[in-house]
Order: C-alpha cells, then sequence, then structure tokens
C-alpha cells in the first residue's frame, strides 16, 4: 500500500449529499448503525465483491474510524476507481450528528 498519504480524504462534512457511500466495517457494526442508502460491504470480502462498486462515480469509503478504509480507498484506487477516504469514520459522522438507521429498528450506534 504505497502512497497512503496521497490518497484523497474528507471529513464527513465535505461528502457531497447523495454521495455514492461504500461501508467496509463487519456485519455487527452495520447492524448496530449505517448511514442510509450507503453500500455494504466489509473489509474482508472486497476483493471479491468489487464488482458492486460503482466506477463511474466517486465513492466515499468509510468504517469505523479510518483504518479499514484507507486500506480500502488504497486497493480501489489500485483497480481504477475513484475512492475518498472518510477521515474520522462513522465516530465522526456520529459525532456530527448526522442521521444513522439500525437493521434492528433500535438506536442505531456506532460499534
Amino acid at each position: 500500500m504505497d502512497n497512503v498519504d496521497n490518497l484523497p480524504s474528507a471529513s464527513v462534512e465535505e461528502i457531497p449529499e447523495g454521495a455514492a457511500i461504500l461501508d467496509v466495517r463487519e456485519d455487527f457494526e452495520w447492524e448496530a448503525g449505517h448511514i442510509e442508502g450507503a453500500h455494504h460491504i466489509p473489509l474482508g470480502q472486497l476483493p471479491e465483491r468489487y464488482g458492486e462498486v460503482d466506477a463511474d462515480q466517486d465513492v466515499y469509503v468509510i468504517c469505523r474510524s479510518g483504518g479499514r478504509s484507507l486500506k480500502a480507498t488504497a486497493w480501489l484506487q489500485q483497480y481504477g476507481f475513484d475512492p475518498v477516504n472518510v477521515l474520522g469514520g462513522m465516530g465522526a459522522w456520529a459525532d456530527a450528528d448526522r442521521p444513522m438507521v439500525s437493521e434492528s429498528g433500535e438506536t442505531p450506534t456506532v460499534r
């Protein structure tokens, strides 16, 4: 993963409305709380499922705090995608009081 310092990144506030968001957290994290409309592919499944990511638009990659999304951003960029790492991840999203949904119908949380 060379040149990680040169990977595109954005703060939660810089994500445009209606942007494509890829959540690379594990299933239990996704189920507890996620961004409505985000696409979920756990980081470990990305090599098999990258075809589900739209290669024709920027995709904002998010995880819990930014580490896994940085890895996913680097991987996607190598394969011709236009990924943007979301700084601070879902923790920053929750801190900014951005809306979330859960799979259980309970109050969404970041795990």
